[in-house]
């Protein structure tokens, strides 16, 4: 059906004395939906004075119908557009979230003279720019900001990511919504680490570009505490899933796989070498559960990791098979202190080259063990 049979004198006459809501309503959607650049002059001046009568409607769905039409015509009157993303929420929302008539500058000042509902959905357009990116973050709250970072569509400065972090990095909402990007600055990345609750850490990890050093620390912070029991450990598929997701981004590394061995954590040790192997993973996990050190060989030759690091890698491995956990106070420091010291002691007499910042880092977990246990002789 053409503008010209649906738009008519009639229909202003009809709104101005028809008392019936329902027939506003009918009205404003039918002249709202055949608005387009279709029409002759006449119509279209017709359609906008028939579109700023509505929009004195006392009836707000009468508006709602409006802006709901409307909401991202390309044809709307800028006036119009703007009158209806000043109206109440349920009027404004729409518009403000799809219509392309509303200019950066009109958006900029709506940021700043509405409220965080209209705020939120300026956050989620299509496309924001970073200026519009940092009105928001500046004039928001944590709802609004939650909403802009979780939109890919939002161009974000690394200035504006800062002061997300800055003034906002605590919230739950707005730290899922930065983690679950499909990107982030390197620094932002690095930065987050510092203020994310545990559950996002490993997603850091396997979606974000961050230092190797930081990278590796991260999953061995989170590893230690499930292995000394101080929070749940990952199930198998859990667990294959972390290590698959850190060799597709190149940070399944030797030396993540040397350090969790270090402190104790032999199933990641074996879910690293199931993944890195070049034969079939349930042929993998066979050898590694029923062959022996042997099996632990086979599988650990077919990975591509160097060969002359495996005598260490043996040496670790006898002390995770040898030593048992008796559950009196500090056993399973006494356990890294055991492993640690033996590799420390060996590692030359092996022939076996540690980088230096394995080297720290070994050194390091020395050092964090509690200072009674020098003096332990169970040590």
């Amino acid at each position: 059906m053409t503008a010209s049979k649906v738009l008519s004198q009639k229909d202003v006459s009809n709104l101005l004395s028809n008392p019936s809501g329902e027939a506003r309503i009918e009205t404003a959607a039918k002249v709202a939906r055949d608005f387009s650049h279709h029409l002759s002059d006449q119509e279209r001046t017709l359609a906008e004075e028939i579109f700023r009568l509505l929009m004195r409607d006392a009836e707000v769905r009468v508006r709602e119908a409006l802006s709901e039409n409307l909401k991202d015509n390309p044809s709307l009157p800028n006036d119009v557009a703007l009158s209806l993303a000043k109206d109440v929420e349920s009027v404004s929302l729409p518009v403000l979230e799809f219509s392309d008539v509303l200019s950066e500058e009109d958006l900029l000042e709506l940021v700043q003279t509405q409220g965080p509902g209209k705020q939120a959905a300026i956050a989620n357009r299509a496309t924001v720019s970073q200026s519009l990116s940092d009105a928001l973050v500046a004039n928001g709250n944590d709802e609004v900001v939650a909403t802009l970072v979780s939109n890919e569509g939002a161009d974000i400065s690394d200035a504006t990511f800062h002061k997300v972090v800055d003034q906002f990095g605590k919230s739950d909402r707005v730290q899922d919504g930065m983690v679950n990007r499909s990107h982030l600055p390197l620094a932002i990345s690095e930065r987050l680490v510092s203020v994310v609750s545990e559950k996002y850490r490993e997603r850091l990890v396997t979606k974000h570009e961050l230092s190797p050093h930081m990278a590796m620390d991260l999953v061995l912070h989170s590893r230690e505490k499930a292995t000394l029991g101080l929070s749940e450990g990952s199930s198998d598929a859990d667990l294959g899933t972390l290590v698959h997701s850190m060799n597709r981004n190149g940070r399944l590394t030797l030396s993540i796989v040397m350090r969790s061995l270090c402190i104790g954590d032999v199933a990641f040790f074996e879910a690293a070498l199931v993944e890195l192997a070049s034969i079939p993973a349930e042929n993998a996990r066979i050898l590694l559960r029923d062959g022996g050190m042997k099996g632990v060989e086979g599988v650990y030759r077919t990975t591509g990791l160097p060969e002359n690091v495996f005598p260490l890698i043996r040496v670790a491995l006898d002390v995770a098979y040898e030593n048992e956990y008796d559950g009196e106070e500090n056993d399973r420091e006494r356990y890294m202190r055991r492993m640690i010291e033996r590799i420390m002691t060996q590692y030359e007499e092996l022939g076996v080259e540690i980088d230096s910042d394995d080297l720290d880092y070994l050194l390091g977990k020395v050092n964090e063990l509690p200072g009674a246990l020098a003096l332990d002789p169970r040590v």
